[in-house]
């Protein structure tokens, strides 16, 4: 238990022998990390996961927690076009929570870091009635601009890298208590999201991009707020896979429900302006139209609502 070995001795079990990136100067051990700037700016960025709330440990193992806990963050650095480089994470749990349980939740942290190419620099370790973490990721932007939700033109390409739908059927299927298709109760548990094709966009001239994480409707409907734009999107754009189409009709559920308002996929949306070709990875799912900021759905708005919100009635 962790009452067993401390704060401290949880913390040399969880970063010893761990590589670091190049852009890690100086890494745990020490009263603050220190990380390589190379252009004078950091990308920065955070995120909190709490028990029952974000995950559920009979759901989900704890190294796919951690893994959840860090692509959260490390898509929203990706998301500003920029390349992740470090994660920062603050963890609250019960004194009597099994050093095992905690030590497979760093290993996920540590191995999503290493898909994005960044490490785990620093944090911190407190008593609590909740398993919580508060994750933050650093990016940098490589010398370029940032690419906000902000920047979006009437007669852009609305454009997506990733995919979606894909968490959202996989929690219904478990709120139902089954554990199949496999590959939609993974996609919930640990998200997959295209770290790269962020700062591809970028390269290639994305005017405005976002994460999503709370539904594709209600991100987009981020950027046309930011940008002044009304959005529309083209549902035969976007990918249904057929052991979604499955899961649909065996719960009774419309699966663009999912693809449109589902989140925590953490796919990548973005605009481009309509005469430069589109990444490899990016395809195009819509176009941003001169009007008032909105977003619809073949042309139509979308009855119901349009992704998640913590705070919202239930």
């Amino acid at each position: 238990m962790l009452h067993d070995v401390g704060e401290f001795g949880l913390i040399d079990r969880v970063t010893s022998g761990r590589r670091q990136p190049a852009s890690t100067l100086l890494g745990p051990g020490d009263d603050a990390a220190v990380v390589a700037a190379p252009d004078g700016r950091v990308v920065a960025t955070t995120d909190v996961l709490v028990e029952g709330v974000h995950f559920r440990l009979d759901w989900s193992g704890p190294e796919d927690v951690g893994r959840k806990a860090a692509a959260a963050n490390l898509a929203d650095i990706a998301a500003m076009g920029a390349v992740p480089t470090s994660l920062l994470v603050a963890l609250t749990c019960p004194p009597d929570t099994p050093v095992a349980l905690l030590t497979a939740l760093a290993d996920g942290l540590w191995a999503e870091a290493s898909v994005a190419g960044a490490g785990l620099v620093g944090g911190d370790v407190a008593s609590s009635p909740t398993l919580t973490l508060a994750v933050s990721a650093l990016g940098s932007l490589e010398g370029r601009l940032p690419v906000t939700r902000a920047g979006a033109r009437p007669g852009d390409v609305v454009a997506l890298a990733g995919r979606v739908g894909w968490a959202a059927a996989g929690l219904a299927v478990l709120q139902r208590g089954f554990r199949s298709p496999g590959s939609l109760v993974a996609a919930h548990r640990v998200p997959e999201p295209p770290y790269r094709a962020g700062p591809a966009a970028a390269v290639a001239g994305a005017t405005a991009m976002i994460d999503v994480s709370d539904g594709l409707l209600a991100d987009l409907g981020h950027v046309a707020v930011a940008s002044g734009v009304a959005i529309d999107v083209r549902t035969r754009a976007l990918d249904m896979p057929l052991r979604m189409g499955e899961a649909a009709s065996a719960l009774g559920v419309d699966p663009l429900s999912w693809l449109l308002t589902g989140g925590e996929d953490h796919a990548l949306a973005a605009t481009f302006p309509a005469h430069i070709e589109l990444p490899a990875g990016w395809t195009a799912i819509g176009d941003a139209r001169a009007g008032d900021p909105r977003v619809t759905v073949d042309g139509a708005p979308y009855e119901g609502s349009p992704g998640w919100d913590h705070f919202a009635p239930r």
